[in-house]
């Protein structure tokens, strides 16, 4: 039985499904139910809320995918996470450190930086900000590790990468899905993390932004505005 079955056409997206055409991964079959029951009886606060549990995939269809940013979780701390990988509310000050050294390299890659740390504008333009777990317990970072979110991701990188696509793998828990990522004409740029604790063991220099957009630029496609 389909997830949307029976459900009006015109129903706003909520964290129940993904909208788009992620809907119909094996993922949300044979996975999300038991996700969803575990989420539902966790007596925790889960972030980020119930709503914005799928926004990565609301914001960016599998059709219009062209970079895929593979993150850990979302943030832990309450107010910060919004369902994008990386990505807080536009008033979220000070921002996450892994945020702020994406920035600081951003800034030294292009010489700009957007006003604030909402990225769904990278969204919209074809940024897939996906995390390896969509929900994490209030204060307890990597606390749904284990709860079975890994395989959605694995199924949106063999489903995305059916077609030339650029992967941004930060981190060794990123770098172990590249595996699930089919060969093809893509770019994979794989450093260190931009946490505090590993940023300078090859994140910073190594100038993802540019890279990306010079790749696009070769294949005849519009590069990605990161400010804006």
């Amino acid at each position: 039985m389909s997830l949307t079955e029976d459900l009006p056409q015109d129903m706003p997206k909520t964290g129940d499904w993904p909208g788009g055409d992620w809907a119909d991964l094996a993922f949300f079959e044979t996975d999300w139910p038991r996700i969803a029951k575990a989420l539902k009886t966790d007596r925790r606060s889960v972030l980020p809320p119930d709503a914005q549990r799928f926004a990565a995939l609301d914001l960016t269809p599998a059709y219009q995918t062209r970079v895929v940013v593979l993150g850990q979780d979302p943030y832990p701390t309450p107010g910060h996470a919004h369902g994008l990988a990386f990505s807080v509310a536009p008033d979220v000050h000070p921002l996450p450190r892994s945020l702020s050294n994406i920035f600081k390299e951003l800034q030294e890659d292009i010489g700009e930086t957007p006003a604030n740390g909402d990225l769904r504008h990278w969204a919209r333009q074809g940024v897939l900000l996906l995390n390896t777990a969509l929900s994490v317990p209030a204060g307890d970072a990597n606390g749904h590790k284990d709860l079975g979110w890994q395989v959605l991701a694995e199924q949106i990188l063999m489903r995305v990468s059916a077609r030339p696509t650029a992967f941004v793998l930060w981190g060794k828990q990123a770098q172990r899905l590249e595996k699930f990522i089919n060969t093809g004409d893509h770019l994979i740029l794989k450093t260190a993390h931009p946490s505090p604790l590993s940023a300078r063991r090859g994140f910073f220099g190594s100038r993802p932004f540019s890279a990306i957009n010079t790749w696009l630029t070769a294949r005849g496609e519009e590069p990605i505005n990161w400010t804006q």
